[in-house]
């Protein structure tokens, strides 16, 4: 079992990472899906074989309340119906945390639950906020389960300059799902997990 990294300089080092994602040129994005919610775009990763994946949408509420849905936290198995299981392994301050967490399996099981560790980060980011994360080889794997591996994801919330009770999300993801899957399923199941994250996030914030 690999020791926890220096929780600061991975945060700093993450943080760029996404701002780095945040500035590619439109030009180097292909739609991959359009939904009334979101548009998710996709480009060749430069940390594994598969994608790196946008998904971007207008989403009614303050930023603050949109992240506090999304990142590490009591609201986010509520709501997220890829996630089933989530635990807080390790914190290090406010807005740095270690976390464990489990994945539903996906069409029709061609895709078998997955397991994920990853730390995770929160920041400001102009006049909103940037969560972020990227997995560990930390813990042991649990039986049933095939331990995946997220390069580094975020999402960035910033409020509508001209609707403050709007905000635009970005969010940025390319997870290895590991294990003997065809390359075309994953794709697919990708695509349609981020626009339905935005549908379920929307729902969620309305209760």
């Amino acid at each position: 079992m690999d020791q926890l990294p220096d929780a600061a300089p991975l945060a700093t080092k993450l943080r760029n990472t996404l701002v780095q994602y945040h500035s590619i040129p439109d030009s180097e994005w292909r739609v991959a899906k359009r939904t009334k919610d979101a548009t998710v775009w996709r480009k060749p990763s430069e940390e594994f074989s598969g994608y790196l994946y946008k998904a971007q949408g207008v989403v009614e509420d303050v930023t603050n309340r949109i992240v506090d849905h999304i990142r590490p936290g009591p609201y986010r198995l509520d709501w997220d119906s890829l996630m089933t299981t989530m635990d807080i392994m390790e914190t290090f301050e406010e807005n740095c945390c270690v976390m464990r967490y489990t994945t539903a399996g996906q069409l029709l099981n061609i895709i078998a639950p997955r397991e994920f560790v990853d730390f995770s980060y929160t920041t400001s980011y102009e006049d909103g906020l940037l969560t972020c994360g990227i997995s560990l080889d930390y813990g042991e794997v649990r039986p049933n389960f095939v331990r995946g591996f997220n390069h580094p994801c975020g999402w960035f919330c910033v409020p509508l300059k001209d609707y403050p009770s709007h905000s635009l999300l970005t969010g940025y993801i390319q997870t290895e799902l590991r294990g003997m899957l065809p390359q075309s399923a994953v794709d697919t199941a990708m695509s349609s997990t981020l626009a339905n994250f935005y549908s379920d996030l929307k729902k969620a914030l309305k209760t």
